[in-house]
């Protein structure tokens, strides 16, 4: 792989159910060569008590691993990671349901380990509205305190799965950078859960940083590969600069979660949008083709460590306490 700086993958995805048998998985990122790791740990309508135990069962593998993992609480762990040879490993929530209107649970949240949390998972929630519902309201009064909350104890703001109105009202009021942690564009794809030109560049202006996911749904038909993942990156560096570019491949270990009783959701996934099992998710061994890629395309070393990772290592360095 061609890089001399952090290699982040900004999403990942265990199932919620049997968390410990899947954790030893996650050393195929130490083999590919990353760095960092941010592994999901609630979405949608998944409960509190649903997010509290998988947090503690990763905490617990990262804690009984200390030669190959450690706990990234903030950017000097990510560094010592890398220097240590080990893969730092951090938290992050998909929707803010789980909190109902309970504002002192971000800090919670931040506590145990979460450093990025998006507002709405594809529907309308306490907060606002997702990419999937016929109309998006906008934020709510509750949502704008949750962002102030976030901003309050360090935790980045992310916009995937949330509504385009609802996304750019975050943006306005952030004086932050924002991210788009596992999303793509809509110019080269038609799917709601990708994003347009215009969100895009607000998140962009401010010194955000849109990482670009390996879900085949959303990259264009057939398997996704490393080569179309990198048109997307290089859709959106072209646009608003390659600073503002990373990876949050979205790799879901059991991919056929999405089908199994008690995920399975037509309101949440629409099968008119091509949600089902086998939607096709490029793994972590991807990425040292993806750098291979970017170098094929003329991108020089700078521009292709901080897509890898140095991008969101800034934004992690100017918000996280």
């Amino acid at each position: 792989m061609i890089h001399t700086g952090i290699v982040w993958d900004n999403h990942a995805c265990l199932p919620f159910i049997d968390t410990e048998q899947w954790l030893p998985e996650i050393a195929r990122y130490r083999r590919a060569g990353v760095d960092v790791v941010t592994i999901n740990i609630g979405d949608s309508h998944v409960p509190l008590e649903v997010l509290v135990r998988t947090a503690a069962s990763i905490r617990r593998f990262v804690q009984q691993h200390p030669d190959d993992y450690m706990l990234g609480l903030g950017t000097a762990d990510l560094r010592q990671a890398k220097a240590s040879g080990r893969l730092a490993v951090c938290l992050d929530v998909e929707g803010v349901y789980a909190l109902g209107n309970q504002l002192s649970l971000v800090e919670f949240l931040y506590q145990i380990g979460v450093r990025w949390m998006l507002l709405v998972y594809n529907r309308r929630n306490l907060a606002g509205s997702g990419c999937h519902d016929p109309e998006d309201e906008g934020l709510t009064e509750l949502g704008r305190g949750i962002l102030r909350e976030m901003d309050r104890v360090g935790m980045i703001k992310c916009c995937s799965h949330t509504g385009y109105r609802t996304a750019r009202e975050v943006l306005d009021l952030s004086g932050t950078p924002v991210i788009f942690s596992h999303s793509k564009s809509r110019r080269l794809r038609d799917h709601p859960r990708n994003i347009p030109d215009e969100l895009i560049k607000a998140c962009a202006a401010p010194g955000g940083v849109i990482g670009i996911n390996g879900v085949g749904l959303f990259l264009g038909d057939g398997e996704p590969t490393a080569d179309a993942l990198v048109q997307h990156i290089d859709y959106v560096a072209q646009l608003v600069g390659a600073e503002h570019v990373g990876l949050g491949l979205d790799y879901m270990f059991k991919g056929s979660e999405v089908e199994e009783p008690g995920r399975r959701s037509r309101e949440l996934w629409p099968t008119e949008w091509g949600y089902r099992a086998g939607m096709g998710f490029l793994p972590p061994e991807a990425i040292p083709d993806i750098a291979e890629g970017l170098a094929r395309r003329g991108y020089p070393p700078a521009a292709i460590r901080g897509i890898l990772g140095e991008n969101l290592l800034r934004v992690a360095d100017a918000i996280w306490k």
